[in-house]
């Protein structure tokens, strides 16, 4: 679709606006069925680090994709200067490899090469696979309603459905949490290279080089971040508290100078503290959705809960970018800032109660 999107319709000089729709559409719905599973796959294997080090793995994980967007960045400036029909065909080229290589090469499951399962190793480490999210102080009080079929030796959990996962704790907070901040994320992914060529005066290809710290910043601050909440073993305040300071990044970065080393240093500042945020609820803390005891870890469940949060920030995602050209039109970049201030706020305010929750326990457990 990308090849054909952005290479064959600028060699046939076929330009037409109601295909280009379609064809993204078709895109998206394809690319929509990545990370859901990139993530149950990751749960798969994850699961044998425990609530100890889950944080740290997915934060470090989840930095695939903005090593994606880098290489990407790198690899379109790299052959614009011959047409942008090239920067299409050369993307679509590495996605066609790379579509091969997991075909024949990704392993699902531990299973697969004669290793323990989540599930058997889990009744030998039932606490350290305990998930740090929990919607139930004394989960005995709860019965849940899915279909469960016992075996003689292993309980089999089917795939929930999507009324179920909807009604797990946390879900709806985060995935309209997820939806605000994802909606900031991918306007910095798709709008900062023409923000700096329009706003400074740079050339495209230097101002997609230069965007790159943003995804630099999130690399880092995914990895510190999930680190950090490894040690706290909460997630929704180290969240909260880098969101909090997000907004003093945005206010800054508002305000960069026409100098490219100053730009560079606040944009990995701002990525950071939003594509941090960003890049745990996308993978940890949707593991710990995913895998809450009254699911029992069903990596079943984990995709269809990662589904969920993914879908509900990739419509935020999509009603920003028309919000941000029609607020850039018609109010100007500064304006466009300010909105993405109110829609950090908001995902602090969807995330409240959590954070009210995981503290009044920590608070608990320190009385105890």
């Amino acid at each position: 679709v990308v090849f054909i999107f952005g290479t064959v319709t600028e060699w046939l000089h076929f330009y037409n606006k109601v295909l280009y729709c379609c064809l993204w559409i078709v895109n998206g719905l394809l690319q929509s069925t990545g990370w859901p599973c990139v993530v149950a796959v990751m749960g798969n294997w994850v699961g044998e680090f425990g609530k100890a080090g889950r944080g740290v793995v997915f934060g470090l994980w989840s930095a695939c994709a903005s090593v994606g967007n880098i290489l990407g960045a790198c690899l379109a400036s790299s052959v614009l200067q011959y047409g942008y029909e090239y920067a299409f065909l050369v993307t679509a080229a590495v996605q066609f490899a790379g579509g091969i290589v997991i075909f024949f090469g990704l392993l699902v499951s531990p299973e697969e090469i004669g290793l323990p399962g989540i599930e058997a190793e889990e009744n030998f480490e039932e606490d350290s696979h305990r998930p740090l999210i929990n919607g139930a102080e004394n989960e005995d009080e709860y019965e849940p309603n899915y279909s469960i079929q016992e075996g003689s030796t292993v309980t089999q959990v089917k795939a929930i459905s999507f009324y179920q996962a909807c009604c797990l704790p946390g879900v709806i907070p985060y995935s309209l949490a997820y939806a605000c901040l994802k909606l900031v994320n991918y306007s910095f992914f798709f709008w900062l290279p023409f923000y700096l060529s329009n706003n400074f005066g740079w050339k495209e290809a230097e101002a997609d080089k230069l965007s790159i710290w943003y995804d630099v910043g999130g690399i880092i601050g995914g990895t510190l971040q999930g680190f950090i909440s490894d040690i706290l073993q909460k997630r929704a305040p180290v969240l909260a508290l880098s969101l909090l300071l997000a907004v003093g990044s945005l206010v800054g970065y508002s305000r960069s100078p026409n100098d490219k080393s100053i730009n560079a240093l606040l944009m990995a500042v701002t990525g950071f503290f939003i594509g941090g945020p960003s890049n745990m609820i996308s993978s940890a803390i949707s593991a710990d959705l995913g895998r809450q005891e009254l699911i029992q870890g069903s990596s079943e469940a984990l995709a269809t809960v990662t589904g969920i949060v993914d879908g509900t920030g990739s419509i935020g995602a999509a009603v920003g970018q028309y919000l941000v050209s029609l607020i850039q039109d018609n109010l100007g970049w500064m304006w466009v800032f300010y909105f993405f201030i109110l829609m950090t706020s908001c995902t602090i305010l969807f995330i409240s109660p959590l954070i009210v929750r995981e503290i009044c326990y920590l608070m608990q457990r320190r009385q105890a």
